[in-house]
């Protein structure tokens, strides 16, 4: 009976090849329990978390690999024809290029989930903002890794790779004239998450235009202007526009003129400029450094002060620049100092009466 011939081959050869392929499903069942009762506590144990990310990375390719090789070892005891053979030689190339790059695919997207999100960073948002953007990237990488996989696959298999990139070269250039605006976007969000011009919830100025940063997108970036509308911008215009971080300047410096009247005298604007100077130490957010206050100007109506003071990162800023203001006129007043307005005067020659 194990003699007799069923297709080709003998009974006993087809049942050690049925043995063959159940021993490696066996083993690979084995191989599993290993890894998850042994090598899965081992890793777990150790601070490093490459091996774990190596481990879970290997597992399933290597048991898939497994059983690759026991139905490969299985299929070329028989005797088939050539043409099947080939057939299933190529099949198998394919399923190995595959496989492997199933391995570097998991690597890959276990690397960027551990070490993408940057623990080093000290902002929350600027946290925030890489956690958003790490799905653009997995994707992006992923598909990259898939590409090479599948070119490399194909070539083991005799495909002309140079013959299909040119057919697909030539689609490739029409889509990418359609698409141009939408993948200089895509590369625009990429280079938002790596220069970091801005997080989210920052204040920025974009060329004419500021507000506080919402939401970036693949596509697109979000603004919520002063007066609560939203601004949205391809992220390709973003990378060509002049960007001012607002948020991440230190202090906000406030320069104002003041204008006193003709007939101060020249104790009075001494004392007008030793007041100013006192003034932003007595305002809560305004700093007490840097202020500046010097005579600048003989103009048409006034006597013109120059008043250069700086605000806090964590003040308001119209909060604290009205308190400024509002101690400028109270020691103003009190010290008996005038304010100068437009005036004219006119002189009238009577001649000869």
């Amino acid at each position: 009976m194990l003699e007799q011939v069923v297709w080709g081959n003998t009974v006993e050869n087809w049942g050690i090849s049925v043995i063959i392929i159940l021993g490696t499903i066996a083993l690979t069942k084995i191989v599993s329990l290993f890894n998850k009762k042994i090598l899965y506590r081992i890793t777990r144990k150790t601070e490093n978390k490459l091996d774990d990310i190596i481990y879970d990375s290997l597992e399933s390719p290597i048991l898939f690999g497994m059983m690759l090789l026991g139905i490969w070892i299985a299929f070329h005891r028989l005797a088939f024809s050539e043409q099947l053979v080939n057939a299933v030689n190529g099949a198998y190339r394919i399923l190995v290029v595959l496989n492997v790059t199933w391995f570097f695919a998991r690597l890959s997207n276990s690397l960027i989930d551990v070490y993408g999100t940057h623990p080093s960073d000290s902002s929350s948002r600027a946290k925030k903002q890489t956690a958003k953007m790490m799905p653009i990237i997995k994707r992006g990488v992923l598909i990259l890794v898939w590409i090479i996989g599948a070119i490399t696959a194909l070539s083991h298999v005799g495909v002309n790779i140079s013959a299909l990139l040119g057919t697909l070269g030539i689609g490739g250039i029409a889509f990418a004239l359609a698409a141009q605006d939408t993948v200089k976007s895509i590369f625009g969000a990429f280079t938002i998450l790596t220069d970091r011009p801005f997080n989210i919830g920052d204040t920025v100025r974009i060329d004419s235009h500021e507000g506080t940063i919402i939401d970036v997108g693949i596509r697109s970036t979000k603004m919520r202007n002063y007066d609560k509308r939203i601004i949205t911008f391809p992220n390709y215009k973003i990378m060509d526009a002049s960007i001012v971080n607002i948020s991440a300047e230190p202090m906000r410096r406030v320069v104002t003129k003041l204008g006193l009247t003709y007939d101060t005298t020249p104790e009075q604007m001494q004392q007008a400029l030793e007041l100013l100077r006192a003034i932003p130490a007595k305002v809560e957010n305004a700093s007490s450094k840097e202020v500046l206050a010097n005579f600048t100007e003989f103009a048409d109506s006034a006597l013109v002060i120059t008043f250069t003071f700086f605000i806090e990162k964590k003040g308001n800023n119209q909060k604290v620049t009205s308190d400024v203001y509002m101690e400028v006129l109270k020691a103003f007043n009190q010290a008996g100092l005038n304010f100068a307005f437009p005036t004219q005067t006119l002189y009238i020659d009577k001649g000869d009466a």
